[in-house]
């Protein structure tokens, strides 16, 4: 691992792991207290997803942020992208660091990502929080699948393909990559009410009431997830922890997002 100084996140380490076929990027922020894994959205990079929020958490808990499949610093694979398989390597990853168990943050298809995670391997998960994701595609705001079907690298947000092309400036990397995330989406298949239901950790599942998943199905998750808290907040997708595709990120919402995680988190 090497050493990073940058302002926003002062110092940290960062490194690569070869895990299930790819340099899998990662970094750990602070050392003391609990282990808390961060799983960033489809697009994103650990600053997009968690650059407002990560130095906070910070300050109580020794933080693992990941980057995924073809995502940021992180190598692709010949095949798709899907959950079950980030699930396992985020695993995988967590194995080499000799980091046995964690609480896992996943935002949007991280959370997804968190949710295969904690449904197979039960063992290595602490606490888990759910951040606007979902289960079944008519959770998500009609239309969004239609939209999804036409839809072109030049609709993703500017500030992901910036994000993406200041790590790895290769714009064929950025269309594999979106093309990948559009895929996934497309063929998702909805799980089982049973895939919640046997989720044992203790769970907390945020959502903005203009988010992209209707706040009635996060709802839903809510009452099938056993041992789960919910809290659905005045903000668009993300907005509440400061998500860099956000329209708009108000610092006092941020904040209470924050102390409301640390408060789960302790209990």
């Amino acid at each position: 691992m090497k050493k990073n100084t940058t302002k926003k996140y002062s110092e940290y380490e960062s490194g690569y792991s070869y895990v299930n076929g790819i340099k899998m990027y990662y970094e750990k922020h602070g050392n003391k207290g609990n282990y808390l894994v961060l799983i960033h959205g489809g697009g994103s990079t650990i600053g997009t997803s968690f650059g407002k929020i990560l130095p906070r958490l910070v300050k109580d808990y020794t933080v693992i942020a990941v980057e995924l499949q073809a995502h940021g610093h992180t190598s692709d694979r010949n095949s798709p992208e899907s959950f079950e398989q980030d699930a396992d390597d985020v695993v995988k990853l967590l194995l080499n660091l000799q980091i046995p168990k964690a609480s896992y943050f996943g935002f949007s298809n991280g959370g997804n990502t968190a949710m295969v995670i904690a449904r197979k391997y039960p063992q290595i998960v602490d606490k888990l929080i759910l951040a606007s994701t979902f289960y079944k595609r008519e959770g998500l705001q009609p239309g969004f699948f239609e939209g999804l079907e036409s839809a072109s690298i030049n609709d993703m947000p500017v500030v992901l393909k910036e994000a993406f092309l200041k790590i790895n400036p290769d714009t064929g990397s950025l269309l594999t990559m979106f093309n990948k995330d559009r895929e996934r989406m497309l063929q998702f298949k909805n799980w089982n009410d049973e895939d919640l239901s046997s989720i044992t950790a203790p769970t907390l599942i945020i959502s903005g009431d203009y988010d992209v998943t209707q706040y009635g199905h996060t709802v839903e998750m809510s009452r099938l997830i056993p041992n789960s808290r919910l809290m659905i907040l005045p903000s668009g997708h993300g907005s509440y922890m400061g998500a860099a595709e956000s329209v708009s990120s108000e610092p006092k919402i941020i904040q209470m997002t924050v102390e409301v995680l640390i408060n789960f988190l302790r209990s």
